[in-house]
């Protein structure tokens, strides 16, 4: 079951996409700051899977080892790809499915995933053939015990009540792009509360800068002593999303952890969960 787990799911999550050749370095100060969980993806055009690898070996002379770390990667499909694919894009899709994770599993010199989501539908409204391949595939690499969490980013509703409703092994983890101007993705968000799956939400600062500088969330940010930032993770966390973050700053990594020490009243909660503009 999605939740049988869940006890040992993070509650903040370090993102590294576009991070380039400072990956390696900003995973460790990451890591070193306080975060015990990584999201990455083998997708080279906007991820560095392979320096985040790097860090873990550092990490783990420093003696924080690959137990005490919470790794999620992903499939990228073709399309998803600049010319650098990490599989045969002339093979099937279960043996590219199964090329990109054992890649995944030498870039990041361990032998399981916390977490494995396809990282996007092949179409854009419901799920084709592909999918259904590819998810069969991931299903696989579950069974083994090798993945402790499937799942899906980038999904709609409609996708994800099908794969839900006809998969064997239905999806544990949604990783969404959260736009406060659509519900902070409510109808997926609720979807996955009423069938107990995991939300993980990524850019809700960067997709959602009117949210930081609206003057309620600064009065709240000012009551507290809190930064807007820091509101709005501890917003999302409330409100049931799994929050990443990206940030390049070694303070930020800091105040964004603190996020876990204090609590928004409810009310606060649900005018956060209203701002559109």
């Amino acid at each position: 079951m999605a939740t049988e787990n869940s006890n040992k799911y993070p509650s903040f999550i370090y993102g590294t996409a576009w991070k380039e050749d400072a990956t390696a370095d900003l995973v460790e100060r990451a890591v070193t700051a306080g975060f015990s969980a990584i999201d990455t993806a083998n997708q080279p055009r906007h991820y560095q899977e392979q320096l985040v690898g790097d860090a873990l070996l550092k990490l783990a002379d420093k003696g924080i080892n690959r137990k005490g770390l919470f790794l999620q990667s992903k499939f990228t499909p073709v399309g998803g790809h600049d010319h650098r694919i990490p599989y045969d894009p002339s093979a099937n899709l279960t043996i590219q499915v199964k090329q990109s994770i054992e890649s995944t599993f030498k870039n990041l010199h361990t032998d399981y995933l916390d977490s494995y989501l396809l990282h996007g539908p092949y179409s854009q409204t419901i799920l084709g053939n592909e999918d259904w391949e590819v998810w069969s595939a991931i299903e696989d690499f579950y069974k083994t015990g090798k993945v402790k969490y499937i799942g899906i980013s980038n999904v709609n509703i409609v996708q994800l009540e099908l794969l839900t409703e006809k998969a064997e092994v239905k999806p544990m983890v949604v990783q969404n792009r959260c736009f406060a101007n659509r519900g902070w993705d409510s109808e997926v968000r609720e979807f996955c509360k009423t069938n107990r799956i995991l939300y993980e939400g990524f850019s809700l600062l960067t997709a959602n800068p009117f949210v930081l500088r609206n003057p309620e969330v600064q009065s709240i940010s000012r009551k507290l002593g809190k930064t807007p930032e820091q509101v709005v993770f501890r917003f999302s966390i409330q409100a049931g999303i799994t929050p990443l973050t990206g940030t390049s700053s070694e303070q930020h990594m800091k105040e964004d952890l603190q996020t876990m020490d204090f609590e928004l009243k409810e009310e606060d909660v649900k005018l956060i969960e209203t701002i559109t503009g």
